[in-house]
């Protein structure tokens, strides 16, 4: 037999695709169809205008078929720079600025310039899977950290879990999977206790198209050395409706990303030039229609928040984004009854235990509803679902 690396075999799998094996021989009828509420990625291909412009730099445009720069295209990052900028309030130049495939390989190129083997990462919990998947293969400890009130993590929580061993801390707001939305004042309190403890702090914003208050979400770009703490991931698969071109960013030091280039020219040498030109066309050409597109996402999360409020024994922990934390009512650990709904319900959702430390007991009592592929009617009919399951 071959050998295997150690690491990646005591690596979970995939949970997504684990859920979609669970629909195996299960049919479902045009009057009950399924509905998948698993996974957090748009359903709909890009607007057309988008569209028109990928296949128009396919058609006209050499470039986008050659090996680009590993850090990405001039045009894009400074879009991203000037774009963030703005909105932070801060100064952000292109050469802080790296475009990944797709923001898990940001965050795994975080990851490979803070830590190695043995070091420690705290995340909070429930946890986004991919992030421990590959804090396992890398033989990288996770450090938990339980959340409080409203899902919201507390520094001075995560201070009580430092060792000499730790390397980050890994924030997501809004979240996934409990779609909680940190207050400034608590990323503030972890960046300085990341600076105080010479700690990375990890920030990945993948949703922050999505976050349903105005303004900038943080201050933490208006300090003159953030580079020297922070690190920020983004993806413009949400906003754009580009998942399948895995476009993604990061914004670190000038020094730190020497050491991202190295790592991005081992794994994929760039990202896709396709879905860069798309990502940035975008970036220059949609910004009423990301307007709409969040609004209909809070609609839809409205619509959410009202439904479970209807559902005895349902409690929502949080909400936002593209996602609900909600602990269930019944007397059964959630993998069971995420697949007795599948049966039973015509619903595909996650268990708590996809998101949690094994064993840990939140896991069973909870599941994420990834709501954002459901439109108002679809939330309406989710619930009535989940109304009519006795367990």
């Amino acid at each position: 037999m071959l050998p295997l690396n150690p690491a990646l075999a005591a690596t979970f799998r995939p949970p997504v695709m684990e859920a979609r094996r669970w629909l195996e021989g299960v049919s479902f009828s045009a009057d009950f169809p399924l509905i998948n509420v698993s996974q957090a990625a748009p359903v709909d291909p890009p607007p057309e205008g988008l569209r028109r412009a990928m296949a128009e730099a396919a058609l006209n445009q050499p470039d986008a078929h050659f090996y680009g720069p590993v850090l990405g295209r001039d045009e894009l990052r400074d879009a991203l720079a000037r774009t963030w900028s703005r909105d932070y309030g801060g100064r952000i130049r292109r050469d802080e600025v790296a475009i990944t495939q797709g923001c898990n390989q940001a965050f795994s190129a975080a990851i490979q310039t803070v830590a190695g083997a043995g070091d420690e990462i705290i995340l909070p919990l429930p946890w986004y899977f991919n992030h421990k998947m590959w804090l396992d293969m890398q033989g990288i400890r996770t450090v938990g950290l339980h959340c409080g009130q409203g899902m919201i993590p507390d520094a001075d929580e995560a201070a009580k879990l430092i060792t000499e061993r730790t390397r980050a801390i890994v924030l997501v707001s809004p979240n996934n999977p409990s779609g909680a939305e940190y207050p400034a004042q608590t990323l503030r309190a972890f960046f300085d206790l990341a600076r105080a403890r010479g700690l990375a702090l990890i920030v990945d914003e993948t949703y922050r198209d999505f976050d349903s208050r105005a303004g900038a979400p943080h201050d933490l770009f208006q300090d003159p050395d953030w580079g020297d703490t922070l690190i920020h991931l983004y993806s413009f698969s949400k906003a754009y409706r580009l998942t399948g071109h895995r476009v993604g960013a990061m914004i670190a030091s000038t020094a730190r990303m020497i050491e991202i280039e190295k790592f991005l020219d081992t794994v994929a040498i760039c990202a896709s030039q396709i879905g860069q030109i798309g990502a940035h066309w975008g970036m220059e050409n949609l910004t009423d229609w990301l307007a709409s597109e969040r609004a209909e996402i809070l609609a839809r999360r409205a619509a959410m928040e009202a439904g479970m409020a209807g559902l005895e024994g349902w409690k929502v922990k949080g909400c936002g984004a593209y996602f609900a934390w909600v602990e269930h009512p019944f007397d059964m650990p959630s993998p069971e009854l995420a697949k007795r709904l599948v049966r039973e319900a015509g619903l595909l959702l996650l268990p708590g235990t996809m998101f949690m430390p094994e064993g840990d007991a939140e896991g069973a009592r909870h599941v994420r509803i990834a709501f954002a592929n459901a439109d108002v009617s679809g939330i309406g009919t989710l619930m009535q679902r989940l109304a009519g399951f006795k367990g």
